[in-house]
């Protein structure tokens, strides 16, 4: 159980303060109450980087809402791929043998190259 979070700076920071400076974000003090162990663990800044809450731009992609559904081709032997896809919600289509996945899913996998445009879909048989 975690029973302290405290911020650098605080009464129990000091020497990991020093010892990490400024890329130091948190100390927690964790209790295991069976092994009678008190665990103290950092928080720490590996990276800093300029970002944009901007979705990657793609031509496929630039003009969709986050929230919406779309096609999405992966191969049957991408195993490790479709997995992560039906982590993220995606839902499978055997009609069309797609994938059918919210824009936001996509963009945070990062398959907008696989998306399918309306105009590719198998038409109905």
């Amino acid at each position: 159980m975690t029973k302290a979070t405290l911020k650098p700076g605080m009464n129990g920071t000091k020497r990991l303060t020093e010892k990490y400076g400024g890329r130091l974000v948190c100390v927690r003090y964790r209790y295991d109450a069976e092994t009678r162990k008190r665990y103290t663990t950092v928080e720490l800044i590996e990276e800093e980087s300029d970002w944009s809450n901007e979705p990657p731009s793609s031509t496929k992609m630039a003009h969709f809402d986050l929230w919406q559904h779309l096609a999405v081709r992966v191969e049957y032997w991408e195993s490790e791929l479709r997995e992560k896809v039906k982590a993220a919600g995606g839902i499978w289509r055997p009609r069309h043998k797609l994938w059918e996945m919210r824009s936001e899913d996509i963009v945070a996998l990062g398959l907008e190259s696989r998306v399918v445009a309306d105009d590719e879909l198998p038409t109905e048989v």
